[in-house]
């Protein structure tokens, strides 16, 4: 199989080292759930028993098998959800080269709900069977980065293995974006760096269609996709570089915009975090370095900060006030991020308070180490709750060890709830909380995905889907996407499959 070098989510990192950041005391940890076997049942490891009975259960509601091996990535469009892109590989051979399909999920149709009453078999339910709208070609090897252009989805961008950033350009022609309405066509290519690790699009709607990519050479590119003021007219050259930046002296294996996309942030196995003033933005405020390029540098020489193997992963908050970062150990990072007066807020008296407004970031906030192995996957969100007229800013953090674990920002990040076998002994590969909720999405190598509600009091799993091959033999859950309201879930597979769920 041709899987990705750096496909951060399914690989653990050696961590290398036994020095750890200051660890949380027994007292500042919430609430710790252990997970029960009789609900999370694992495989027999009676290697003995040669009539070993193996049960299959499929949750899905729908699902795509034209992929010949691993799915590696998955996207969704921003305005159309129904609309998925997905990446991987053609084959399990060292020469494969990439694919990818377009497709919709709109045919999904969704299953009744039961009575509580309801004593039958529901587990023979067909799922539903979802057909290619495109085929993405064009890439000699797999492709572990995709997404769909902010801040409506006019482009759809692949990166691979072969260094090549591919564009394609969209039109949906219905609101109910069926597959007969939707037209692409590739446009654009480039291909600066050896291999591409992550893709990650601009948020701004000030900035459209911008999209960034992290390289295994190190470096940092800024694209915006313009077919209207192309050289010379031609689609061709509608990829235009913005900023390229080579700071990091090791692949950069993770990158976020803050909300506004006025900043980037990427991180690197060389235990650097930098914060890239894309737009001149902090540089008008005062706020850049010396290097004219960051707001924030920080890396391994700063002892506070260093994380000993390495960081492979990145979160920005809803308020793009902090930025925090995961890496080898289980070793978490929390630095703030600057504060960009965009315009003046009257005060008391009338009186202008965008100085007060502006502040220079990258002050480690915390230090955090709860988790045995490497960080792979964050994720913030605000939610109304916790106590009366409170909104909780929360963070979730999942580790190559199994286990999840979720932070209070507003408790100088103090562990909320501790789920050391949320995957079992399987790597966690995307933990993802549906927007402003309490609801925290997780999948990982164990082939499943769960749903977990943080303001209960028990374990707080409210729902499981399984239906892909786990256990790390030939299975696992690569990804997945689930909109804003977080009602389907669709899943990338290592087992080449994609899945839809029903939540």
């Amino acid at each position: 199989m041709s899987a990705p070098k750096d496909n951060n989510a399914n690989i653990p990192h050696d961590d290398g080292h036994e020095s750890e950041p200051e660890m949380l005391e027994a007292d500042e940890v919430g609430e710790e759930v252990n997970v029960d076997d009789e609900d999370m049942p694992m495989d027999s490891d009676d290697e003995n028993d040669g009539n070993e009975e193996i049960n299959l259960q499929n949750d899905s509601i729908a699902y795509f098998d034209l992929h010949k091996d691993s799915v590696f990535a998955i996207a969704q469009h921003p305005v159309h959800p129904t609309l998925i892109a997905t990446g991987g590989s053609e084959g399990d051979t060292d020469d494969a080269p990439g694919k990818g399909y377009l497709l919709s999920t709109a045919a999904a149709a969704s299953r009744p709900v039961l009575p509580a009453s309801y004593s039958g078999d529901n587990s023979q339910q067909q799922s539903t069977g979802l057909e290619s709208i495109y085929a993405i070609d064009g890439h000699t090897d797999s492709i572990n980065a995709i997404a769909f252009t902010q801040p409506h989805g006019d482009f759809l961008v692949t990166g691979g293995m072969d260094g090549r950033l591919r564009v394609h350009a969209m039109r949906v022609n219905s609101p109910t974006a069926e597959a007969a309405s939707v037209q692409i066509k590739f446009i654009a290519e480039a291909q600066e760096v050896p291999e591409i690790n992550w893709i990650a699009p601009c948020p701004s709607p000030r900035y459209p269609n911008t999209i960034a990519l992290g390289a295994s050479d190190n470096s940092v590119w800024v694209y915006t996709i313009d077919v209207a003021n192309a050289p010379g007219g031609n689609p061709a050259n509608a990829l235009q570089l913005v900023q390229t930046y080579w700071l990091h002296q090791a692949p950069v294996t993770a990158g976020a915009w803050t909300p506004d996309g006025n900043l980037l942030c990427t991180v690197a196995e060389d235990s650097s975090l930098y914060v890239w003033d894309v737009w001149g933005e902090a540089a008008a405020k005062g706020l850049v370095d010396s290097n004219g390029q960051t707001t924030v540098a920080l890396t391994g020489d700063d002892q506070r900060f260093e994380v000993e193997g390495g960081l492979y992963s990145v979160a920005v908050d809803p308020k793009g006030a902090l930025v925090a970062v995961g890496g080898a150990g289980g070793a978490i990072r929390i630095v703030s991020l600057p504060r960009l007066a965009s315009s003046a807020q009257p005060g008391r008296g009338g009186k202008s308070k965008t100085g007060a407004d502006v502040a220079a970031g990258g002050q480690i906030l915390a230090a955090l180490q709860t988790a045995a192995d490497s960080i792979e996957t964050l994720s913030f969100t605000t939610a109304m709750g916790g106590g009366p007229g409170q909104v909780s800013t929360l963070l979730a953090a999942g580790s190559v060890d199994g286990s999840v674990t979720v932070f209070d920002a507003g408790r100088r990040f103090a562990v909320r709830r501790s789920l050391p076998g949320a995957h079992e002994e399987f790597s966690v590969v995307k933990v993802e909380f549906v927007r402003d909720t309490w609801l925290l999405t997780t999948c990982g190598m164990d082939g499943v995905v769960r749903r977990w509600d943080l303001r209960a009091q028990d374990a707080g799993l409210v729902k499981e889907w399984r239906g892909h091959r786990g256990d790390g033999e030939g299975g696992g859950v690569l990804g997945f996407v689930q909109g804003e309201t977080g009602e389907r879930v669709v899943t990338a597979g290592d087992d080449g499959v994609v899945l839809v769920f029903e939540a």
